[in-house]
Formats: C-alpha cells, structure tokens, sequence
C-alpha cells in the first residue's frame, strides 16, 4: 500500500515537472501578447470599430468611410490601391455604373462590402438623351456580418482578422441571399486615443495576403 502510494507520489511529480517545462518554453510571442485590462480595452474598441465600419453599409446617410483610416491609410482591393483618405474616399464615392434589370446592386444599392463600385461608363457619342429619366427604383436591403475577429494587439498597433459575408435581396420583399464572402486583413494604428484602420486588405479564400504578419 505504501510502495503504491510512492509510486502515484511519483507520477504526479513528474507530470508537475513537465507541465514547468512546457510552459517554461512557451513561445515568446504568447508572452509579448499577454492579455492585460488595456489590451482587453484596445481589443473590443478596436472590434466596435470593425462593427461599425460594416454597419455603415446599407445605410441611405453613413458615415464616411475614410473617417475610419489614419491619414495615410489605405485600402487594397485586389491588385487596386487607394492610399491616404482622398484616395479612399474616391473609391467609395464613384458613381456607380447602371446595372442591369433585375440585377441585385440596383440603382440606390450599396457597394458591396468588399469593393468598391465601378466608375459609370460615358454614353455613346452622339448618342441621343433618354426620353425621360427612368424612376429610382426602390431601395433594397443589403446587409454584411462579421465572424470570428482575431484581434492582437501590440501596444499602440494592433492587427485584425474577420471574415465577412454580404446578404442582398433581388427585390424589395425577398428573402435575403448570401451574395459574397471574404476576410478582411487589417492593422491599426491608435491616434489620440482612437484606433484607426492602417490598411485594410480583403482577399478571398483561406490563405492570408503575401507578407501578412499579425
């Protein structure tokens, strides 16, 4: 009974001893990115800034949305870069071009989360003006939601990681349909006291952006 008692002792302590171990030599990164009360604070702000930022489109007034970069933020859509809040801004506010009938993006629609709206091609030349302007149809829904934010951050900089899906209807009344999904890679810059996007990068499949560190 008392060898078996030693022996249970034993195991025990060698389980403790590994467990020290392990820990011991944990990677350095966990330890730059102990949790503390203001990281915890920067994290949900920062999330609150995503929130909002894709609660923005859909809206008929929303927030400008290069109110939401630094000043030399930049937004990369694919292989287009739009740098600084001008640039950005113009990738927002391009006039859409006319969609087709029956088409989801309809006239008063909202860009899609992801892109930003194609430039409205110029008539043809000579072409003569339309008999009258046709009728603004009436405004769809279109909504966007966000999953599975990892968020680290780095004292006054941080990264972010979601994965976005875009909800649309083909006309007023329908159900709403998933249109499209993508992630969203940022980092982030805290400017007197408000986190601001630095880049934000949207990129389709499971694989991060060439160069990604978080």
């Amino acid at each position: 009974m008392k060898s078996n008692s030693i022996c249970k002792a034993g195991v025990w302590a060698a389980v403790l001893a590994l467990w020290c171990v392990a820990w011991a030599s944990a990677p350095a990164a966990q330890a730059e990115d102990k949790m503390t009360a203001q990281s915890l604070i920067d994290r949900q702000l920062i999330l609150d800034q995503i929130t909002r930022y894709y609660y923005n489109f859909g809206k008929a007034e929303r927030q400008s949305e290069e109110s939401f970069y630094a000043e030399d933020g930049e937004l990369i859509l694919g292989t287009r870069h739009y740098k600084g809040r001008e640039g950005i801004k113009q990738a927002y506010n391009r006039t859409p071009a006319t969609p087709p009938a029956g088409a989801a993006a309809a006239t008063g629609a909202t860009p899609a989360a992801g892109a930003a709206p194609a430039a409205s091609a110029a008539p043809a030349g000579g072409a003569a003006p339309a008999a009258a302007a046709a009728a603004p149809r009436e405004r769809t829904a279109f909504n966007v939601t966000i999953d599975n934010p990892l968020i680290i951050v780095h004292g006054d900089t941080a990264t972010s990681q979601v994965i976005f899906t875009e909800y649309r209807q083909d006309k007023v009344g329908d159900p709403m349909k998933m249109t499209t999904q993508g992630k969203e890679y940022s980092t982030w810059v805290k400017v007197n006291g408000q986190w601001l996007y630095k880049t934000r990068q949207i990129a389709s499949g499971s694989n991060p952006p060439e160069g990604w560190k978080q």
